[in-house]
């Protein structure tokens, strides 16, 4: 149960081909964007379509995947954890970020029907 603590799983397209970067010998660092879609009636029943991103982090065999399998506009069910961070941007000023540290990644493929 405790690994239910902090859990997302999300499914949705890349808005980009991870980028990745490596530290040394034994460190790999990917980072990608991931696109939810969402869409919804409204009160006065107009269809609405809204889209969340979410930054991904991959860390060392789950980055060499990414860098291998993903592309922009793959379409992918993760498993993670939210990390909140902060750093202070070179103008001075203060951010904060909320990312996905990606434990598992499924590549969704759509079967091809032949004509």
């Amino acid at each position: 149960m405790s690994n239910l603590r902090n859990s997302v799983r999300l499914t949705g397209f890349l808005g980009n081909a991870p980028e990745v970067r490596e530290f040394g010998d034994d460190k790999k660092l990917a980072r990608a964007s991931l696109a939810i879609n969402q869409s919804y009636t409204n009160d006065k029943g107009d269809r609405i379509e809204d889209t969340h991103w979410h930054t991904l982090i991959f860390w060392n065999k789950q980055a060499s995947l990414a860098e291998k399998i993903l592309h922009k506009g793959s379409e992918v069910s993760i498993d993670g954890k939210l990390v909140n961070r902060t750093y202070t941007d070179k103008d001075g000023i203060k951010k904060y970020v909320t990312e996905i540290i990606v434990n598992e990644i499924m590549l969704i493929t759509k079967k091809i029907s032949e004509a």
